[in-house]
Formats: structure tokens, sequence, C-alpha cells
């Protein structure tokens, strides 16, 4: 599943957005957004809609589950 992260630099008007091919990508991505002071406008799947970080934080962990385990 893909999201689109949308957000906006402090000194910046527009916003700006970023895809990630998957949940983990995307919180990934947020993390670093949030270390450079961006502040993060919306988050968006084409099959959940638009949805907040703890949305995203539990399809994360449904993500990892679901993954097969290596070892």
């Amino acid at each position: 599943m893909s999201y689109t992260i949308g957000f906006q630099a402090k000194d910046q008007k527009a916003i700006l957005a970023t895809e990630a091919a998957t949940a983990n990508q995307a919180v990934a991505i947020i993390a670093a957004l949030r270390q450079s002071a961006e502040e993060i406008k919306f988050i968006r799947s084409p099959q959940e809609g638009d949805m907040g970080i703890e949305m995203l934080l539990l399809l994360a962990k449904e993500e990892a589950e679901e993954m097969p385990q290596r070892g």
C-alpha cells in the first residue's frame, strides 16, 4: 500500500509531499521530517484515505507482522 505524506517547512508557505511504498517507510519519513522541524500536514493512502500518525503506526505494526520472519 502506498502513502503520501504532506509536510511544510517552518519557513515556507507551500505544502510539499513525498511518497512511501510501505507503512514502515512512511513512519521513517515522518520521523526524519519531525527531526528537521517540518510540520506534518497530512498522511494519505489510496486505500485508507486520510489518517493520523497513530493509524499509520498501527498499519506499520500489522505490516511487520505479515512479513515473513528472516532467520
